[in-house]
C-alpha cells in the first residue's frame, strides 16, 4: 500500500471524491488530516476552476489535505485520473499530521506520532508562468469564496 496525500476535488465533500470509495477502481484507506510540511501555491486555474498545487516549495501556504493509504490498482488509477505525468507529477513530499485515524503496523503508528509521513502527491512543474501570479489558497473547497466552482469532466465541452 502507498500513502497518498490529496488536496483538492477528490477529498471527502468535494466532487471527485466518489473516485476514492470507487472500490471498482481499487482501495482508498482514509488514514487522517495533514497539510504539507513545506508551503506551496495552491491555485485554481483554468477554464474548468482545476486546483493545481505548483511545485515550488517555500512559496505560498502549507497546504490542507486528506492522507490515504491506496493499493497498486487505485494509485494507477489516480496516475491516469490526474493526467501523470503531463498534467500532474507524482512526487514524494513530507505532510505533516493534523489528524490520525490511521490503524496499521507500529511503523505506521510510530510516524503518525512523530508528526510527519511522507505521502504521494500529485502538483505540477507544467504550468502557465501566470498562474504563479493568481491567488494562493491553503485549502480548497469546490464552493469556497472564490466563487471558482470545478467543472466535472462530464460537464465539460
Amino acid at each position: 500500500m502507498a500513502r497518498v496525500f490529496v488536496y483538492g476535488t477528490l477529498k471527502k465533500g468535494q466532487p471527485n471524491y466518489k473516485h476514492m470509495i470507487n472500490t471498482a477502481k481499487g482501495l482508498a484507506k482514509f488514514q487522517g488530516r495533514g497539510r504539507t510540511v513545506e508551503k506551496y501555491p495552491l491555485v485554481i486555474a483554468g477554464k474548468y476552476n482545476i486546483p493545481y498545487m505548483l511545485n515550488i516549495p517555500g512559496t505560498g501556504h502549507h497546504v490542507a489535505g486528506e492522507i490515504y493509504s491506496v493499493d497498486d490498482q487505485m494509485l494507477q488509477f489516480l496516475d491516469e485520473f490526474e493526467g501523470c505525468p503531463d498534467m500532474y507529477q507524482r512526487t514524494l513530499m513530507s505532510i505533516e499530521v493534523v489528524e490520525w485515524e490511521g490503524k496499521g503496523g507500529a511503523g505506521e503508528a510510530r510516524a503518525a506520532a512523530e508528526g510527519v509521513v511522507e505521502c504521494f502527491v500529485y502538483s505540477t512543474t507544467t504550468y502557465p508562468p501566470e498562474w504563479v501570479g493568481l491567488p494562493y489558497h491553503d485549502s480548497y473547497d469546490s464552493s469556497g469564496k472564490h466563487g471558482l466552482s470545478y467543472v466535472l469532466r462530464e460537464s465539460r465541452d
